[in-house]
């Protein structure tokens, strides 16, 4: 069956295409059409199941009532959490969410950027990954709101919703420090990101005012998520026997080393103390419970949300905003040093 137009309604009813286009967008008393005129344009587009094209509707507002969602991983307890927050609320503001996830993955993300531009969507909420700089400048410059979370983009003007990764990881390493733990590992990501760097350099200046070792163990990326890098843990604590706890920088690493200790039988808060950077149920749950970084997901989602509303409502003037939000440690069993 072909496809309905609008141009097709306006040469079968013989009227022009503005007038039906007036009556389909509900300003048929606004621009004076009567009442059967409109009448028979609802019957004749209803007897033939007829739909607007969305995208046409949207070259004419200027408005999709659509906003863009980049993140690295959706499927991900934080992104997932941070998403669903936003749904909500842009819900309730009449707008709805298109998400996509990276995957770490540069070309991909230059890719979805375009993707969602050829879609008109009114707006992006974008986690970055490493080099996006042009693309996140040329949305600003072409009018369009932007605000990034998690990681910032500090070489150009954009709004930024995001946490003190540095401080928080030196407070929980700081915990562990002055809870009697004198040999403290830390398992990261080898990435340039900014928020894992901070997370680093947090625990090791914790370490460094006790003057205990640093010792570091850090992973590729998609090493990390892809593989099974539990035997690399496991390896990694027969070569540094002295370890009494292990602070991991992601909660995907974390629950990679947990697997590891509970199958070779090691007992997390009484033989190993043991932190994470991003709070899951997972780790609530976990017997004994596993200490977190508890990011603020509720108030994050709220600003990030409303500091991209008040952009669309100011497109003529895009003013870079940054709100930096607390974490908190959330101490459970695994941190009891006996």
């Amino acid at each position: 069956m072909k496809k309905m137009s609008i141009k097709a309604v306006a040469e079968t009813l013989k009227i022009s295409t503005a007038t039906v286009s007036y009556i389909l967008n509900g300003k048929a008393k606004e621009k004076r059409i009567s009442d059967e005129l409109t009448k028979r344009v609802l019957a004749y587009v209803e007897e033939n199941n007829f739909k607007p094209n969305h995208l046409a509707k949207s070259l004419r507002t200027g408005k999709t009532n659509v906003i863009g969602l980049i993140v690295e991983d959706i499927a991900d307890p934080f992104f997932a959490s941070v998403a669903g927050n936003i749904e909500t609320i842009a819900y309730e503001n009449g707008y709805k969410i298109i998400y996509s996830s990276t995957k770490n993955d540069t070309v991909k993300a230059k890719e979805l950027i375009n993707t969602f531009r050829e879609r008109n969507v009114d707006g992006y909420i974008i986690t970055p990954t490493e080099n996006l700089e042009s693309e996140i400048s040329q949305l600003i410059k072409s009018g369009l709101p932007v605000v990034l979370f998690d990681r910032n983009c500090t070489d150009i003007e954009v709004s930024y919703v995001g946490m003190d990764n540095f401080e928080s990881s030196y407070k929980a390493a700081k915990y562990l420090v002055n809870h009697g733990y004198k040999n403290i590992a830390f398992v990261t990501l080898d990435s340039p990101q900014a928020q894992m760097i901070d997370r680093l350099l947090g625990y090791e200046k914790a370490v460094y005012e006790k003057r205990i070792p640093s010792i570091v163990k850090k992973f590729e990326y998609n090493s990390a998520k892809v593989n099974n890098i539990t035997n690399d843990i496991g390896q990694f604590l027969e070569e540094n026997p002295a370890i009494d706890a292990i602070f991991f920088a992601t909660n995907y690493l974390a629950i990679r080393g947990i697997e590891m200790m509970n199958r070779a039988g090691i007992k997390i808060g009484k033989g190993m103390g043991v932190m994470v950077f991003d709070d899951n149920d997972l780790f609530r749950i976990h017997q004994p419970s596993i200490s977190a970084i508890a990011q603020p997901i509720e108030e994050m989602s709220k600003q990030l949300i409303n500091t991209l509303l008040e952009h669309m409502e100011n497109a003529d003037k895009y003013l870079a905003k940054e709100y930096i939000l607390p974490a908190s440690i959330v101490v459970r069993d695994s941190t009891t040093k006996i």
